[in-house]
């Protein structure tokens, strides 16, 4: 082959690898434009308290921001790519779940529930089966030490977390870092259910993240079916964006639980008030912090949650 014909073939080679090149590039930011996410922790209420009462402990003076609707909620999760939520029964309402309830009805494929129920009253498994079949995945329990302490030889709490496992749902609980120590020994005795601990189990909300709370929500990791939820970001620590102070507590969690079993979200409305703001939120997991891989990142803002919730 003559030296003229090698130079064509030479150019003709590296065009075709430049458009290759260019392909694939385009095919990632392609996909990367597509990406979507899953915010694990909403709160939504309507000012409309004739059609959804609020409960007996609750006025309208308690509801801070006066309204913060599912329409309200998009402005913030749509130009995020934010596409799927789970919606946890804002405590205004207590037992009463309908306001959650019809706005999954509404939109089935974007939201699922956490409910709160009443786990003391003797039909409390069959409402449990029956907010299941409405999108309710899930069920909130308030857990501080004295209250896991009681759960330990509750019968009505056995029989629960029991329920909640036969049916898939999970136990989410919103958690203060002193009730961690009894929540491991419910875990240990119910190893079959789904756990879910709230915002990092509420360590740092004084501003101080101590090693040891820290090492008791690391001690979680040892029942596979316990998830962290990394959320809350304006809560905790420096309560400041861009919240990276809260990294070393995200990395030694992805450390010892892994990224499959870590999930984040925001927790609004509280995440876009103040000097707050949702693209903030997000931003920390997907852009900030260097020790989380491409695949932590799918993990924590979108699979994690799935398999929780939805599957």
């Amino acid at each position: 082959m003559s030296s003229y014909s090698n130079l064509i073939s030479r150019r003709s080679c590296l065009q075709l690898a430049a458009l290759m090149a260019t392909k694939a590039t385009l095919g990632w930011a392609d996909d990367q434009s597509k990406q979507s996410f899953v915010d694990a922790h909403v709160h939504v209420w309507t000012p409309d308290t004739t059609a959804y009462p609020l409960g007996p402990d609750y006025d309208v003076q308690d509801m801070q921001p006066k309204s913060f609707t599912p329409e309200e909620l998009m402005t913030h999760t749509k130009p995020a790519g934010v596409d799927k939520i789970v919606l946890i029964q804002m405590s205004y309402y207590q037992f009463d779940n309908s306001y959650m309830l019809d706005t999954i009805a509404k939109n089935p494929d974007t939201f699922r529930g956490v409910a709160i129920i009443d786990h003391e009253k003797d039909d409390a498994s069959e409402t449990m089966k029956k907010l299941q079949k409405q999108g309710a995945t899930g069920f909130r329990l308030y857990a501080d030490a004295a209250a896991t302490s009681q759960w330990l030889t509750s019968k009505s709490m056995a029989a629960m977390w029991k329920t909640a496992a036969d049916n898939g749902q999970a136990i989410c609980l919103l958690a203060n870092p002193d009730a961690l120590p009894n929540i491991e020994k419910l875990c240990r005795k119910f190893p079959k259910t789904t756990v879910v601990v709230d915002h990092f189990g509420r360590i740092g909300v004084d501003g101080t993240i101590r090693s040891k709370d820290l090492d008791n929500l690391c001690r979680l990791a040892q029942q596979e079916n316990v998830y962290v939820k990394t959320s809350a970001f304006y809560a905790l620590g420096k309560k400041q964006p861009p919240y990276e102070d809260l990294g070393p507590m995200i990395k030694r969690l992805r450390n010892t639980f892994g990224a499959k079993r870590l999930m984040w979200a925001s927790d609004c409305p509280f995440q876009v008030e103040n000097n707050h703001n949702y693209a903030a939120s997000i931003a920390l997991i997907k852009d900030r912090l260097d020790f989380l891989t491409d695949e932590d990142k799918d993990w924590m803002l979108s699979k994690t949650a799935q398999h929780v919730y939805w599957s």
